[in-house]
């Protein structure tokens, strides 16, 4: 479990495919610390498992799959990556629970400074919408956001600057993916409500 605390932007040392597939090699300070294989740590949000480390990166394979669901094709050497690793029972929450399983991605449509602050517009699919609610909470690539504003096919949240400073949002413009995990509350309500009706056959 993770909680959207954006702990550092790390940096993407490389991102090439193996013998075993995709393999990710990140840059980091203070994810690294501490760290053991097998631990879980979030990369824009989505939760990946250390399978190597070094003193200052570490390294994770990435399932088709997973490429597949997330932003991750749109990643190379020197993007930057949000980085957080997984909740201590001991730890505080601050911002809201995540379990680092991506619903899919939307696209930035305006990131912009406005006063002191920074206003964040993100598409989302059409049929995801319902996931949302205005003052609700989003993670976009793994940071913990409040709605600010909501339409059929996009949501705003209100960025203060400590925000833009720790994570990959300095390296983002308008055109460029997101990965998007939604409130997992609004997922398990809506498979309460709607029964077995979407269940796979047994």
């Amino acid at each position: 479990m993770f909680t959207g605390i954006v702990e550092e932007a790390g940096v993407i040392l490389s991102f090439e495919k193996g013998p075993g597939g995709r393999r990710l090699q990140v840059r980091g300070r203070k994810a690294v610390e501490d760290v053991r294989t097998g631990d879980s740590i979030a990369v824009n949000g989505c939760c990946l498992s250390v399978v190597a480390f070094d003193e200052n990166s570490l390294q994770f394979d990435v399932l088709e799959e997973t490429e597949r669901l997330t932003s991750f094709a749109d990643l190379g050497p020197g993007r930057l990556v949000n980085l957080e690793k997984s909740l201590a029972y001991h730890g505080k929450i601050g911002g809201h629970l995540l379990t680092g399983h991506i619903d899919g991605t939307g696209i930035i449509e305006v990131l912009e400074q406005r006063g002191s602050d920074y206003f964040l517009r993100v598409s989302i699919p059409e049929d995801q919408r319902k996931y949302v609610a205005r003052k609700g909470c989003i993670a976009l690539d793994g940071i913990s956001l409040t709605v600010a504003e909501l339409t059929a096919n996009s949501l705003a949240v209100w960025l203060i600057p400590h925000t833009m400073e720790v994570t990959n949002l300095k390296d983002k413009k308008p055109g460029d993916p997101m990965n998007l995990e939604f409130d997992l509350l609004a997922k398990y309500l809506e498979s309460l409500t709607t029964g077995r009706e979407n269940a796979l056959p047994a």
